[in-house]
């Protein structure tokens, strides 16, 4: 037996997550997120999971894009990030991989490359108001004509935008970028894109023709204070390790690194192969549950490297070997994450190291 961090996917959780996002929004095109090598769960165990039920994959780079043509994916592939240069473009062309256009220096490109080995799919970016990459609404006219116009685009394009308060179903913030998005493409010929999962979730008005689910698809929450299961969704990543020492401490023991924590009483301690080298959060303090024998049990002590400390008074037929789960479906991320002091996108996104 391999003592230590392991991974499991659950694909056919992420198929379920799916059939969610379906009740959802039932008439809408996904362009499913799999980017950060697919949320940290594996690129390939994603795509190959979701490929036939999507209609199209998100990634933020090209090689993931390429390297997902060489593996035989004939899916629709769309680069959020976008291309670089005219040899990034020419890619995209030739593998029919598509592209979101957001600066200027993208057209410049494409207008000095009229002549495209096959024509190329875009989609538009528009910033109205998360001020992070796009064409304001006052430039966005001029960039659409200019699309439309150009060779070597293909029809329609898809104007897009990103939310950047979705997640706060009492920000008005939200409805005033829908307003101001359809107020703007309104007699544009264009497909439409706007909803990430909170606006799956939460904003209908949002669900236009083409929806961008992320997180979600991977069973976890993008609101605050809530996980997946709150939702139907179903957890895919199971995070777990094995304990390799049990000690009685004593009452008034120090534990772990700075000795931040005293053992209040007598008590088994179990000390738990896995730690912030393994992507496990340093932040996570005394107290963070963690999941044995069907038990939760609580973090003592600071992180370390490659180990943990867990209070096992709440299980105290714990033995070496057994297996303890630091999130999955028995364990929400999002409630890992909540103690730690982060969100549980970090978290899963955090494991792509296992992949690489």
């Amino acid at each position: 037996m391999t003592l230590g961090p392991k991974l499991h996917i659950d694909q056919a959780a992420l198929q379920h997550n799916i059939k969610v996002i379906k009740e959802l929004a039932p008439h809408q095109s996904i362009l499913a997120m799999v980017k950060a090598n697919g949320y940290g769960h594996g690129l390939w165990n994603v795509v190959s999971a979701v490929h036939d039920h999507v209609n199209a994959l998100g990634v933020a780079r090209l090689q993931d894009a390429l390297m997902l043509r060489t593996r035989g994916v004939t899916q629709r592939i769309v680069v959020m990030n976008g291309f670089a240069n005219a040899a990034e473009l020419k890619a995209c062309s030739e593998q029919q991989i598509e592209v979101v256009i957001h600066i200027p220096e993208q057209l410049t490109i494409l207008q000095e490359c009229t002549t495209l080995p096959q024509p190329i799919r875009v989609w538009f970016k528009i910033n109205t108001g998360m001020n992070r990459l796009g064409f304001s609404v006052n430039e966005a006219p001029a960039v659409y004509q200019f699309l439309q116009n150009h060779p070597g685009i293909q029809k329609p394009i898809v104007a897009m935008t990103h939310f950047a308060c979705a997640d706060d179903f009492d920000n008005d913030m939200t409805y005033d970028q829908v307003e101001t998005f359809y107020d703007l493409t309104n007699d544009w010929e264009v497909e439409r894109s706007l909803a990430n999962s909170a606006g799956v979730m939460g904003w209908t008005e949002s669900l236009a023709d083409w929806i961008r689910p992320g997180i979600m698809m991977y069973g976890a929450s993008p609101l605050p204070h809530s996980s997946g299961s709150n939702f139907d969704l179903k957890a895919v990543m199971t995070l777990s390790s094995t304990i390799i020492a049990i000690h009685d401490r004593a009452k008034g023991d120090k534990i772990g690194y700075g000795s931040v924590y005293e053992c209040p009483a007598a008590m088994r301690v179990a000390i738990v192969a896995i730690g912030y080298g393994d992507g496990y959060p340093r932040s996570a303090p005394s107290g963070t549950p963690v999941w044995i024998n069907n038990k939760i049990c609580k973090l003592v002590g600071r992180v370390s490297m490659d180990l943990i400390a867990v209070d096992l008074s709440n299980c105290p037929d714990a033995k070496i070997n057994d297996k303890v789960v630091l999130w999955g479906p028995q364990l929400a991320v999002e409630t890992v994450a909540d103690y730690a002091g982060t969100i549980g996108y970090e978290l899963l996104c955090g494991m792509g190291y296992f992949y690489r």
